[in-house]
C-alpha cells in the first residue's frame, strides 16, 4: 500500500499536522512507537497556551507562538477540548527584574502580542491576592491560557481519523530507505511505502532523521518535574504565574489547570537519556523552595501526585521546521519544546504550506468535518439532561470514579471512539477516571473490567500504559473461572 504522507510521531505536533492535512485528498498515516496517542512529551508538560512575549524576535518560536495562540478558541471549540484564556503574570521582586520585564514587554510587542502591560503591586494584588507581598511588579499578558495537552492531541487524532487518516501504534521506526520516487519505512513489523515523510519524533527526532540523512541536529533531552495539587486548592491563583526568566529558562510556574487542580513546576535538568521521566526528591524539593517565593503561604501537603516529562531541545534554542537538503519530501519538525503546545496549530499550517510547495496544488477534501463528536461530561449536565441520558443509557447512572465523578457511560464512550482508550492510563487521560485524589486506587479495578468487557479481551491483557506494564497475571485461586476473573469485585455507586 502506498501512502502519500507518513507522519512519524503521534504527539501534539504530529496529530495537529495530520488533522490539517486531512483537509486535503491525501492518503495519510500516523505511526508511533508508543501504545497510545500523546504518550511522550505531550502527556507531561505545563499545559500553557503562551502569549508569545518571551520568544526571540524573528525566531520560529516567536512566529508560530503568536499565530498558534490566536487559533485556540476556534480549534478547541471544534474539537470539544477544554481551553481557558486566563492570562499570565511574570512577577518581579526587585528593580533589576523589573528591567527584565520591560525588555520582555518590548519583545512581546515586536512579536505582535496584543494588550501587554506592566502592573504595579496594587493591581497585582487585585488580580492575585495570594501572591507574595514582596512582589513589586508584573508583566500581564491577557492572551495566555491553559488547556488539556493530551486531550487536545487525542482529539486531533480522533478527528483526523474520522476524516480518513490512519493510525499505527506500537510500531517504532527502525529503517527508512530512499527509493526512486518514494520511501520505504520499517515500523515495527510493518513495511510502509510513502511519497513524503514528516518527522515529528520528539526526543527521538534526530535518530529518525539520521536513518536517511546525515546528522544535522542533536536533540538534548531536558527533564521537567511537576507536582499536581488537590482541587481544594485549585483556585489559589487565577492566572499563570511565572517568575522572571533567567538564562536557564522560565523558572518554576504556579497555575490552575483546566480541570480545577493546581500545578507547580517544572524543574529544568539535563536528562541522561530520552526516557528519564523519574521524579527525584531533589527536584520536588526544588519546586517547593522556588514556588514558596511566589506563594509563601501555600499548603504544599495537598499534593496528590508528581510526574516528569522530557522536552526536546537543541543548541540553537529554536524550532526546526524544514525539508531535508538531502532527501526531497522528508520534512523535519523537531526540537519542539516550549512553546510547542501553543505553536502546534500554526506549525501544522506551516508544514502543510511547505508540502504544497513541494507537491504542487493539493485537492480539497470536500467531506472534511472539522467538528469532533462532543464528549459527554455527565456531572456538567442539568438534572433533566441527566435523567434523559440515564433513561437512554443506564450506564451513565453508575459512578465509577468518585473523585472526579466519572460514569461508566463516559468510559465506554472513550473506549469506543476512534483512537480510543485501550489501557488504564488511556482512560485516565481521556475521561479523567483515576486523575483525582485517590489516583485510581478506588476505580482502577472497575475501569479494567470495563476495558476488558468492551474490547472483548481477558482482563489480564489490560495494562496500565505500555504493553509490558501488566497489572494482573493470573487468578490467585486455581479453581477460579475466567468469568470470575473478569467480574472483579469493585464498588459502584448509583447516581
Amino acid at each position: 500500500m502506498m501512502f502519500d504522507v507518513t507522519i512519524i510521531g503521534a504527539g501534539i505536533i504530529g496529530t495537529a499536522i495530520a488533522r490539517e492535512l486531512s483537509k486535503y485528498q491525501l492518503k495519510i498515516l500516523i505511526v508511533d512507537k508508543e501504545n497510545d496517542v500523546a504518550n511522550g512529551t505531550t502527556k507531561a508538560n505545563s499545559a500553557i497556551v503562551h502569549a508569545g512575549y518571551d520568544a526571540k524576535v524573528g525566531s520560529l518560536k516567536a512566529q508560530t507562538n503568536v499565530l498558534g495562540n490566536a487559533k485556540y478558541e476556534k480549534l478547541c471549540k471544534e474539537l470539544n477540548v477544554p481551553f481557558k484564556r486566563i492570562g499570565s503574570l511574570v512577577v518581579a521582586f526587585n528593580q533589576e527584574e523589573m528591567e527584565t520585564l520591560e525588555e520582555l514587554l518590548q519583545q512581546g510587542k515586536a512579536n505582535g502580542v496584543p494588550n501587554l502591560q506592566l502592573l504595579n503591586q496594587q493591581k497585582i494584588r487585585e488580580i492575585e491576592p495570594n501572591l507574595s507581598k514582596e512582589i513589586v511588579g508584573a508583566l500581564y499578558a491577557p492572551t495566555a491560557g491553559i488547556t488539556g495537552p493530551f486531550e487536545l492531541a487525542i482529539a486531533l487524532a480522533e478527528n483526523a481519523i474520522e476524516n480518513g487518516v490512519e493510525l499505527l501504534l506500537n510500531s517504532p521506526v527502525t529503517k527508512i530507505i530512499k527509493k526512486n520516487n518514494h520511501y520505504e519505512v520499517t515500523a515495527g513489523e510493518d513495511t510502509i511505502n510513502c511519497k513524503y515523510i514528516i518527522n515529528c519524533g520528539g526526543v527521538h527526532a534526530d535518530e529518525i532523521n539520521n536513518l536517511v540523512n546525515e546528522e544535522s541536529f542533536k536533540i538534548l533531552p531536558n527533564r521537567g518535574e511537576y507536582n499536581i495539587f488537590d482541587k481544594s486548592v485549585g483556585n489559589y491563583v487565577n492566572s499563570v504565574i511565572f517568575q522572571t526568566p533567567t538564562k536557564h529558562g522560565k523558572g518554576v510556574l504556579v497555575l490552575p489547570t483546566v480541570h480545577g487542580n493546581l500545578l507547580i513546576g517544572p524543574t529544568a535538568d539535563e536528562a541522561h537519556h530520552p526516557q528519564a521521566v523519574e521524579t527525584t526528591s531533589e527536584g520536588l524539593n526544588f519546586l517547593r523552595e522556588k514556588a514558596s517565593k511566589v506563594v509563601p503561604n501555600f499548603s504544599f501537603y495537598t499534593v496528590i501526585t508528581s510526574f516528569a516529562g522530557i522536552r526536546a531541545k537543541v543548541a540553537t534554542n529554536d524550532f526546526i521546521i524544514e525539508e531535508s537538503k538531502e532527501s526531497k519530501g522528508f520534512i523535519n519538525v523537531a526540537a519542539i519544546d516550549s512553546p510547542g503546545l501553543t505553536a502546534a496549530p500554526a506549525i501544522a499550517t506551516m508544514v502543510v504550506d511547505m508540502l504544497q510547495s513541494i507537491m504542487g496544488d493539493l485537492k480539497i477534501n470536500e467531506n472534511f468535518n472539522p467538528n469532533r463528536r462532543p464528549v459527554i461530561h455527565f456531572m456538567e449536565l442539568s438534572k433533566e439532561e441527566k435523567a434523559d441520558l440515564i433513561k437512554k443509557d443506564p450506564s451513565y447512572g453508575r459512578i465509577i470514579c468518585r473523585c472526579e465523578n466519572i460514569t461508566e457511560g463516559e468510559i465506554v464512550d472513550i473506549v469506543k471512539r476512534k483512537a480510543g482508550a485501550t489501557t488504564l492510563d488511556a482512560v485516565k487521560r481521556r475521561a479523567r477516571a483515576g486523575m483525582g485524589r485517590c489516583q485510581g486506587g478506588f476505580c482502577g479495578p472497575r475501569v479494567m473490567e470495563i476495558i476488558a468487557r468492551e474490547l472483548q479481551i481477558n482482563i489480564t491483557q489490560v495494562v496500565k500504559d505500555s504493553p509490558t506494564s501488566y497489572i494482573l497475571t493470573e487468578p490467585t485461586k486455581t479453581n477460579i473461572t475466567n468469568a470470575d476473573t473478569v467480574n472483579l469485585v469493585a464498588a459502584t455507586e448509583e447516581v
